[in-house]
């Protein structure tokens, strides 16, 4: 039986978005026009970067019902302002392959449009026409709810409860799983999905002993991994770290692989857990308001107390890029590791 809680956290997420105003038409029925919503959106439309500058980052908060605001810290866009996921959409750039990107529409008080955003899901280059080939309304909060996900790849080794190495695609569900906490769990559910490694979606590659791990370890970039700090720190009582892997690239031992496309894989348990994965302590999947969308309906229609089940896990202390002064503390961490 999954323990119910009386509350379940906002889920928070940082994206990288361009403004409306950033991606105009250059060809087409709406030519000159910014990016607009669903309705407005003309097939054949021809849309392109209309400066140098680099995405924009906005502080996206899922709250218990499933509503999106803005979160009170964004660095784009009104602290608390509704958020609506308008549709999804496929653009088909000059050269390369096809880029997917999610509409977001801010709004205001009174209900009306505030402002529009476009999260790319790949990166868009400067000087490129795209084509609009393809929208719809449909997979907006699942496509989301990937950027959300904590996952590993294939040919990860996770530790059972028997000390056995398994590869995370030949888990299934009922396997016994060593967790750092609570002991042997049994896995709930296994997600996977396999998308371009590209953007927010391209993996982080760890070298075989950049953190005492065996073997290379490669995880989503804001996959959680438990780091010890050495001795001499321990004994002033300072605890372990939470660090998301894309906090720890240092382009030596550690760095994003992108290119190709990557098989993601998610590991579910009643709660969130610190699980091994190629000797590393790492999450599991955390279910909350932004990620519930990857699990399969039925799934959630069977357990309707899953998402109010989980919580973030107590070990470590959780490093966030808005608490560091300019990366100094990963910077520290890397330099720190045992």
């Amino acid at each position: 039986m999954l323990t119910q809680l009386h509350q379940t956290p906002v889920a928070a997420q940082t994206l990288p978005v361009f403004a409306a105003a950033d991606f105009c038409v250059e060809i087409g029925a709406n030519m000159g026009d910014s990016l607009g919503v669903y309705d407005d959106l003309q097939l054949d439309d021809v849309y392109q970067l209309t400066r140098n500058t680099p995405p924009r980052q906005i502080g996206l908060t899922a709250r218990p019902d499933g509503r999106l605001a803005l979160d009170e810290g964004t660095a784009t866009g009104t602290p608390g302002a509704r958020l609506h996921l308008d549709c999804l959409l496929t653009l088909m750039p000059d050269i390369g392959a096809n880029v997917e990107a999610l509409v977001i529409v801010e709004v205001d008080e009174d209900g009306l449009i505030a402002a529009i955003y476009l999260l790319p899901l790949a990166p868009l280059r400067q000087q490129t026409g795209y084509t609009l080939v393809r929208k719809t309304r449909e997979g907006t909060r699942q496509r989301l709810a990937q950027l959300a996900c904590v996952s590993f790849t294939r040919g990860t080794h996770i530790t059972l409860d028997t000390g056995a190495q398994r590869p995370i695609e030949d888990l299934v569900v009922g396997d016994r799983v060593l967790t750092r906490d609570d002991g042997a769990q049994d896995v709930r559910w296994i997600g996977q999905c396999t998308s371009r490694a590209v953007g927010e979606m391209a993996p982080i590659l760890i070298r075989a002993g950049a953190l005492n791990n065996e073997n290379d370890l490669l995880v989503s970039p804001d996959h959680r991994l438990l780091v010890h700090p050495r001795r001499d720190i321990r004994r002033r009582g300072r605890p372990d770290h939470l660090v998301r892997a894309r906090e720890l690239v240092n382009g030596i031992d550690i760095f994003e692989q992108s290119g190709g496309f990557v098989d993601y894989f998610q590991l579910l348990f009643d709660r969130h857990q610190i699980v091994f994965a190629e000797g590393i302590a790492a999450e599991s999947l955390l279910l909350n308001p932004l990620t519930r969308a990857a699990l399969p309906q039925e799934n959630l229609s069977r357990t309707p107390g899953l998402l109010l089940g989980h919580q973030r896990v107590a070990s470590g202390l959780d490093i966030r890029p808005a608490l560091m002064e300019r990366g100094q503390a990963v910077a520290g961490l890397k330099r720190r590791v045992m």
